[in-house]
């Protein structure tokens, strides 16, 4: 859907496209029909306030220089001059309303998230993102994926530190997407520059935004709310792929799904579990608990030598399918699968010296979700 009030725009952000792409002054022109309208608008607003700025301060000075009290000048002494008045009043009211028509346009086109072709579901979690495709079966975790040696200053930082994620949400381009935001604990805000979009995600409530993006590539964000202590550990990645390859994508995805599920109903065996269970710790968490499981008491209880943690099997699946009410722990139940869940466990009670020698399968998992 286009603005009527498109042909505005281009007037503003003609001349100050090259120099906003090159600078990284100004704010980015972005790879959506959306993105490039709200930059149009905010450039036209912009060379407004310019000649309105030039206008004003060049009388200002003029006015200064030409009736200076050394030339001899003398005031002038006027009161309640109509013609005045109603030109003071009048002007602002035009340029008011010239700018609030095409951004009153620009916001209803902003918030039309009708006719999608994809549904998208975004829950902000800390400290990562969900992405479910909603009706498609197809549902995955997304975390940062710098190596916390980077973060600690133990090897040298690549070009998108703390800006990589395991899992980036993949979609399709020239495919209008809706996504319906929400959150499972604290306010989150997923913000992606080049696509124009920022919304809130709160606990309790939907919010909705769309997307419908041009040009294939790799589009980064992050979480723009202070959301807690790993607050800015929530990068965004969006890969944008033609249609014919986010396809392909998405029927992998839904077989491995299916793997994963037949996976339950099977005996795995030890290093199996440990082999999947650390990569999983690593991306759920390793971000509060450390990922050599020392953790940061008391907020975060150290993993590795915890007592209550190896003598009691039944208490450690319990916080994990559960959480723990009033703490930062969250319940994974409904986040992580039977398999992941064993297998996060099972490395747990066996990593930095518990070696407990516990083997938990996915299938008693399982029971207890049912339950």
């Amino acid at each position: 859907m286009h603005s009527p009030w498109r042909w505005l725009l281009p007037l503003g952000s003609m001349s100050s496209t090259a120099l906003a792409q090159t600078s990284g002054w100004n704010m980015p022109v972005g790879v959506t029909e959306i993105s490039q309208e709200i930059y149009g608008l905010h450039m036209t607003i912009f060379w407004i306030c310019v000649v309105i700025g030039l206008i004003v301060f060049g009388v200002m000075f003029y006015s200064l220089f030409r009736y200076r009290n050394s030339q001899g000048a003398k005031s002038a002494h006027f009161h309640e001059n109509t013609k005045v008045e109603v030109l003071w009043t009048a002007i602002p009211v035009l340029i008011l309303v010239g700018m609030a028509v095409p951004a009153t346009a620009t916001l209803k086109n902003m918030y039309d998230a009708s006719e999608a072709e994809l549904d998208v579901m975004i829950i902000g979690q800390q400290w990562r993102w969900r992405y479910e495709y909603l009706g498609e079966e197809v549902a995955f975790n997304s975390s940062m994926s710098t190596p916390w040696e980077q973060i600690d200053g133990d090897s040298t930082r690549d070009e998108h530190y703390l800006l990589d994620v395991d899992e980036p949400l993949v979609l399709p381009i020239n495919r209008k997407v809706r996504f319906l935001m929400t959150s499972d604990d604290v306010i989150h805000s997923w913000w992606v520059p080049e696509l124009a979009v920022k919304q809130d995600t709160i606990s309790g409530f939907i919010n909705e935004n769309w997307v419908q993006i041009n040009e294939p590539g790799i589009y980064r964000g992050q979480c723009a709310e202070l959301c807690g202590v790993n607050h800015g550990f929530m990068p965004i990645v969006v890969h944008a792929v033609e249609e014919e390859e986010f396809e392909t994508w998405l029927t992998e995805r839904k077989e491995a799904a299916e793997q994963e599920a037949m996976g339950v109903d099977r005996e795995w065996e030890f290093d199996e579990l440990m082999a999947r269970g650390e990569p999983v710790y690593r991306a759920i968490c390793a971000s509060c608990h450390q990922a050599d499981g020392q953790g940061t008491p008391p907020a975060f209880p150290a993993l590795a030598n915890n007592e209550q943690l190896v003598n009691d099997l039944d208490w450690h699946i319990d916080r994990i399918l559960n959480g723990v009410s009033g703490a930062a722990m969250p319940a994974f139940r409904n986040t992580l699968n039977p398999v992941e869940i064993a297998a996060v466990v099972t490395y747990t009670r066996n990593a930095w010296g518990n070696d407990t020698g516990d083997v938990i399968q996915p299938a008693s998992i399982a029971e207890r979700l049912v339950d």
